[in-house]
């Protein structure tokens, strides 16, 4: 089974994160369909809208703790292909965020349950961001050793202050629907997540798409061209970082549930 499926209805296109059983935690594969989809949504003329939701009781929980055991070896190959760089100077990880940024038509992100990690970074990269109040939301790469790195450095500067940026990822804490919008971070509130971005999704439709893309592109080039230098760094310290003992501590730690024991940076 697909881990992302595609719908599409007279140029809204909705993209649906799809491994409920696992509250669409990102694995490999689901790495790879998202940026295949991705790249072939941002070369498709007939898109006009692309929804992005996920099947099942959360929008997206982070990277699944397989990948994260995986990912705690530098040695199994795994950190090569999340951080192999592309021709556009981003790896597979960033790709799988950065890529609807890409897409010349808006993308409109619904988000329930829990958007954690990842799956956090990846609805940031969505153009707008319509939440849940009892969702939550998380930048928790902290909490394992890592930097986030997906493509964070695009998106989150253009959203919230640096005070606020730093004291959500330092602690990696979880925060509500409301405390989202509160920042920044979402867009608007909303009962029905998912309602109410099909709902916008049809508003933009009945536009002229020259025009949507065209305010698209003209907003991305004002408020979302930040430093290339960015991206590299994000892959840099995350080199750095796995499989560092404090890394590896933080991971099973979480794992077994228990307080870590870290060395002194």
């Amino acid at each position: 089974m697909s881990c992302v499926t595609v719908k599409e209805d007279n140029g809204l296109v909705e993209v649906i994160l799809n491994r409920p059983e696992k509250h669409n935690s990102l694995s490999m594969e689901m790495f790879e369909e998202l940026v295949s989809v991705g790249d072939r949504l941002m070369r498709d003329n007939t898109v006009k809208v692309v929804v992005l939701h996920g099947e099942g009781p959360s929008f997206c929980a982070g990277l699944d703790l397989s990948l994260m055991k995986e990912v705690s070896d530098p040695s199994g190959g795994v950190v090569e292909q999340l951080l192999k760089v592309d021709e556009d100077g981003l790896s597979l990880a960033q790709r799988s965020a950065y890529i609807w940024k890409l897409i010349p038509a808006p993308v409109i992100c619904s988000i329930h349950g829990v958007a954690f990690g990842g799956g956090c970074q990846i609805a940031l990269g969505a153009d707008i961001r319509i939440i849940s109040p009892e969702s939550k939301m998380g930048i928790l790469e902290s909490k394992y050793g890592l930097v986030p790195d997906l493509a964070i450095t695009q998106t989150l500067p253009h959203l919230v202050p640096q005070d606020i940026a730093l004291e959500l990822t330092m602690t990696g804490r979880a925060f509500s629907g409301a405390d989202a919008v509160e920042y920044g971070l979402a867009t608007k509130l909303a009962k029905e997540p998912l309602v109410e971005a099909l709902a916008l999704a049809r508003e933009m439709v009945g536009r002229s798409p020259s025009s949507i893309k065209a305010i698209k592109k003209l907003y991305s080039t004002v408020w979302q061209e930040g430093s290339k230098s960015g991206l590299s760094m994000e892959r840099e310290l995350q080199r750095e970082l796995i499989g560092s003992s404090n890394q590896v501590e933080a991971v099973a730690a979480a794992l077994e549930k228990r307080m870590p024991k870290f060395k002194d940076a």
